[in-house]
């Protein structure tokens, strides 16, 4: 796995990756006894298969031309908006939730940063997530159990959803976080096209966005261009 850390301020840093294919989701297997269908396993197991669904739906919804548009009923136009909210939030947590899977990752990180400062830089920040992250959690469980009350309304249950998914979300992200931090051995390799994001941080929006596409042009990085004015704008 690449993981690449972006200079978005003066200090500031984020760390990022492209696309990384999910694993099929493991099928259902319900536990034995009557009250298989309600142990805690199988319901988040559940939880977790329509997790990876609403994944590879919203990757399908992010890459069609008419993703904007708000055409159809009105069910149809708030799940094309759900759907976006998911692909906004899988680039957001994508790094940890495949963090989670690996032993081994390669740190590209700015020629003009030190191995060190780097390293430093990547434990602070999965630290950071991991918190973050584990708060969360906590929280939106006790929301997706609240939620459930909502069963007795007619009608999909988006607010169960939305809940449901962060609870998975959050979790993975914990795992990931977790994993970068105490099993992942990093290699650590200086990069210099990265350290040319830095020099764009002063420039004007449009000269920065060039600056970037030539950037992600070198690396060969699809999404690098955009996910460097999103967080250098807010740096």
């Amino acid at each position: 796995m690449d993981v690449f850390l972006v200079p978005v301020g003066p200090d500031a840093y984020e760390m990022y990756c492209e696309h990384v294919d999910e694993p099929d989701a493991p099928a259902e297997e319900v536990p034995a006894g009557r009250l298989g269908r309600f142990s805690p396993r199988f319901l988040f197991g559940r939880m977790k298969r329509r997790f990876h669904e609403m994944l590879v739906e919203a990757e399908r919804e992010r890459r069609r031309e008419n993703a904007a548009a708000v055409e159809g009923s009105w069910f149809v136009r708030v799940r094309r908006r759900m759907m976006r909210w998911v692909a906004e939030t899988i680039a957001e947590q994508r790094l940890l939730w495949n963090l989670r899977r690996y032993d081994e990752a390669t740190l590209h990180y700015p020629l003009d940063l030190s191995e060190p400062a780097a390293e430093r830089q990547i434990r602070h920040q999965l630290s950071r997530d991991y918190e973050k992250h584990r708060f969360w959690l906590a929280i939106d469980s006790v929301l997706m159990v609240l939620s459930g009350l909502l069963i007795l309304v007619p009608g999909p249950n988006f607010i169960g959803y939305y809940f449901a998914f962060r609870v998975v979300g959050h979790f993975f992200s914990v795992r990931g976080a977790r994993n970068g931090l105490d099993r992942v051995v990093w290699t650590k390799v200086p990069n210099g096209p990265l350290a040319e994001l830095r020099t764009a941080l002063s420039m004007s929006a449009a000269d920065r966005l060039r600056v970037a596409e030539s950037v992600a042009s070198i690396l060969q990085l699809d999404h690098l261009a955009t996910f460097f004015q999103r967080t250098a704008a807010s740096s």
